[in-house]
């Protein structure tokens, strides 16, 4: 408003866009508008008109009496309006919730409450305004009954609860309408949560004279003779990934194993913690992966410390988390600027049980980045990736097939791939996880881990527009 916008116009434009949205969607049907006493009650007679101007049978519902320019919407609507209950949704087929947004900060209760408990039971197709009532904006959360949507129409950027779970389940299908809000409010307000993707980072550019050791060097360390998988996974999403050479460093029982399975990746005896710093110390290695398949122990954790001792910029993933379930402080004080990690919700909780206990993995993120000083990537179906400083980054674009095993072990390749390429820390962990999403996608049904690396490719090659 401030920019020059009047309220009066921005809820004129966000109802013709639920209107729009509802139009192009769905054939003509029998519509209730359930209409809040704020702003997105306004928003839901504006669209009520629209849809009635198309000719659609539309009634309106409204929870006691608007207020302010949701009072002027409801003039213009000038026809009868019922009180919102459960009995109102008799005849409709279709609901339009627009009883309250992203603003709620309690839960609902009274006629509301009943209302939306009603859409619940009776499974009716149901288009929320902004969010569905009922669900808290900033942490995807119901604060206590909360109908889902088919379809959410919101306007000018996301929320959070658009993409943290529960509320990116419950929101459906979400639409972002352009209704004229300029895009100097975003430096206003101060973001610092954004949804991933590729307009918030850049990958690694090659040069023509670039050589395989101006791509960065990787070392990954494996497990024993039956335990090499995991790191051979990781190795080859590390070399997918860009890393001009990968190296996986393993027992001296393991070199045959893994000799018979690698071709393109080097190997090199790793028995204990000395061998990691001298192996960084050679070849110009300037990233660790510790974790895949290493076994949960003191072996494995004296690796990590090593690593992080080493100067090189680390990737502590799995096993090199576990293992410190019991020396946490130990491992937090090692950490330092450049070290990403990558725990799943089991092995966050070990290391983090006070974050662990926040209510999204938003915040739990977060906590957990300022505590350690590490970027941390909590992985799930809503992947956030925070930075110590506070900046977050929520992934959408992951499909359910990522649930497989030696999925994470890639992801964790992708990164390190990336930070041995010069990629700074929170954006190489942002882009692997958006590019981990993207290959799972691309590779379909069916999909097994190693398909992962193998469709990268694809990806990278569309993203550069070869």
């Amino acid at each position: 408003m401030a920019a020059g916008r009047t309220l009066e116009t921005l809820m004129e434009a966000a109802g013709r866009a639920v209107a729009d949205a509802i139009l192009q969607r769905y054939a003509p049907r029998p519509v209730i508008v359930l209409c809040g006493p704020g702003n997105n009650g306004g928003d839901g007679f504006v669209a009520a008109r629209w849809l009635r101007h198309a000719t659609w049978p539309v009634r309106v519902a409204a929870l006691g009496a608007p207020t302010g320019f949701a009072a002027r919407m409801r003039a213009k609507w000038g026809e009868p309006i019922e009180a919102v209950s459960p009995q109102c949704l008799a005849g409709a087929e279709l609901v339009v919730d627009a009883l309250f947004g992203a603003g709620l900060s309690r839960p609902l209760e009274g006629a509301a409450e009943a209302a939306v408990k009603a859409i619940a039971e009776l499974h009716r197709a149901c288009v929320a305004v902004d969010v569905p009532s009922g669900l808290a904006g900033d942490t995807g959360a119901p604060l206590g009954v909360s109908a889902a949507a088919d379809l959410t129409v919101t306007f000018f950027r996301k929320k959070p609860a658009h993409l943290l779970y529960p509320g990116r389940k419950l929101c459906g299908k979400v639409v972002v309408a352009d209704i004229g809000t300029p895009a100097s409010v975003l430096t206003d307000v101060g973001v610092d949560t954004w949804e991933n993707g590729p307009g918030i980072w850049s990958l690694p550019e090659p040069g023509l004279e670039i050589h395989k050791y101006g791509r960065g060097h990787v070392l990954v360390t494996s497990g024993g003779p039956l335990d090499t998988g995991a790191a051979r996974l990781a190795a080859e999403g590390a070399l997918r990934a860009g890393a001009g050479l990968v190296t996986i460093g393993g027992p001296s029982a393991s070199i045959p194993v893994l000799a018979a399975h690698v071709t393109e990746i080097l190997l090199a005896r790793l028995d204990a913690a000395e061998d990691v710093t001298r192996l960084l110390a050679e070849r110009r290695r300037n990233v660790a992966l510790i974790g895949p398949g290493n076994g949960v122990g003191a072996r494995t954790a004296d690796a990590v410390l090593a690593a992080l001792r080493s100067g090189a910029k680390c990737v502590l993933d799995a096993d090199a988390l576990t293992s410190f379930a019991d020396r946490r402080d130990e491992l937090l004080q090692a950490v330092r600027l450049g070290t990403v990690i990558t725990p799943h919700d089991g092995e966050f909780a070990r290391l983090f049980p006070e974050a662990a206990k926040l209510g999204t993995r938003l915040a739990r993120a977060r906590a957990a980045a300022a505590e350690s000083g590490a970027i941390v990537v909590l992985k799930g179906p809503d992947t956030v990736v925070a930075h110590p400083s506070g900046r977050a980054v929520i992934n959408s674009n992951a499909p359910p097939t990522l649930a497989t095993a030696g999925s994470g072990d890639v992801l964790a390749g992708f990164v390190a791939g990336l930070l041995a390429q010069g990629m700074g820390e929170f954006e190489a962990a942002a882009a692997s996880v958006w590019l981990h999403g993207e290959a799972a996608r691309a590779a379909g049904p069916g999909l097994i881990a190693s398909d992962l690396h193998r469709t990268l490719p694809r990806i990278l090659a569309t993203l550069r527009g070869a």
